[in-house]
């Protein structure tokens, strides 16, 4: 265990894994995977991580299309595959074989998923992502109860990982779109903050003068993407996880007032407006989220239900959605900055409201 965190910790940058268009020659898509062999089967599962089914697998599947009519309740019988995530992993895999698209989120392998937890602030949590194999695929379609799983029940965690992958989403899964160190801008603006890892937001905690504070943020879970995206995220927050006693008045004074300036005019009012809106309730430390209970009739679909269909995703398939469950994932639709996908699609939907109402946009 001791050589796998080892391993974890010296990854220096991402690791993309194999695609289903870049296996070799005896594995490629020049050749339906249905009708790949038993042994091409096995050595595939070996590359994707899930290699501990390989013994059980070699009693059971005769080729490709074995895996491809198969249920996640066959997974689990005949693979004894009990790790739902890992189900879920494979299912998400067969997906893209059947629909000869490759997502551009299925490049980044399970090993770089913890380093872009490290990035984020939540390296806690990067045993129970490795052990499960959460690549960049399963990070796109990640749910409520998908997370809970992986111990992660801070509601404060959720919102973090929820606006970080709003972040890949907005960057089409760039595997290096977060900034780690300061550049030359003496005022960054919202589109570069957005974009700043835990790291970085803790190297401008020094740059305000609140260096003895900034080591509290480890683990914290904030990164730029929490700190614009999300709404109820504020100054008042930000003192909380730093620990700076509600008695440093002028201490807290000069956090709000760094705070506004590093995320705008436009965010800050939106956050203000927020936080005095009737049945506000301001973020915490403690809160817990709860997992998402189904309704009878959702069981005997549940065979049925494709992937793709959930309603449950902690962030959206498109990254231009404005809320999930309920929750603001942009932090306005009038916020420019963002990234040029985000901002084009908030122009359309506010050049859409000004010629009338409309049926087809989520609100």
């Amino acid at each position: 265990m001791e050589d796998i965190q080892r391993g974890l910790r010296a990854t220096a940058g991402p690791r993309l894994t194999q695609t289903p268009e870049s296996y070799d020659s005896a594995r490629d898509l020049n050749i339906p995977f249905s009708q790949w062999t038993k042994e091409q089967v096995c050595g595939w599962l070996e590359d994707y991580g899930l290699g501990q089914y390989i013994s059980l697998s070699r009693q059971w599947v005769e080729n490709g299309q074995t895996l491809l009519v198969a249920t996640p309740q066959d997974f689990e019988k005949e693979m004894g595959m009990k790790n739902p995530l890992h189900r879920k992993k494979l299912q998400l895999a067969l997906k893209a074989f059947t629909t000869k698209v490759v997502e551009k989120s299925a490049e980044l392998d399970h090993i770089w998923v913890t380093r872009w937890l490290d990035d984020i602030g939540l390296p806690q949590y990067k045993d129970h992502f490795h052990e499960a194999r959460v690549d960049g695929c399963m990070i796109q379609y990640l749910t409520v109860n998908d997370l809970l799983s992986l111990k992660v029940t801070s509601q404060l965690h959720h919102l973090s990982i929820k606006c970080a992958i709003h972040v890949l989403h907005a960057n089409k899964f760039n595997p290096n779109c977060l900034r780690r160190r300061p550049g030359g801008e003496k005022q960054p603006s919202p589109s570069e903050v957005v974009q700043w890892s835990n790291h970085r937001v803790m190297e401008w905690l020094r740059a305000v003068d609140l260096a003895e504070y900034a080591p509290n943020l480890r683990g914290s879970g904030v990164h730029g993407g929490l700190v614009i995206l999300e709404p109820r995220f504020s100054s008042e927050t930000l003192a909380l996880l730093l620990n700076i006693p509600p008695q440093k008045t002028l201490l807290r004074r000069h956090l709000a007032t760094a705070f506004s300036a590093l995320v705008g005019p436009q965010a800050a009012q939106e956050k203000r407006e927020y936080g005095n809106a009737t049945g506000h309730m301001p973020l915490t430390t403690t809160a817990k989220v709860k997992p998402k209970k189904l309704g009878f009739t959702h069981f005997s679909n549940l065979r049925k239900r494709r992937l793709d269909e959930s309603v449950d995703y902690i962030c959206p398939i498109d990254s231009a959605a404005l809320a999930v469950n309920g929750v603001s994932c942009l932090s306005s639709p009038k916020h420019r900055g963002l990234s040029p996908h985000v901002e084009r699609q908030a122009e359309r939907k506010e050049l859409l409201t000004t010629k009338g109402p409309t049926n087809d946009i989520k609100k």
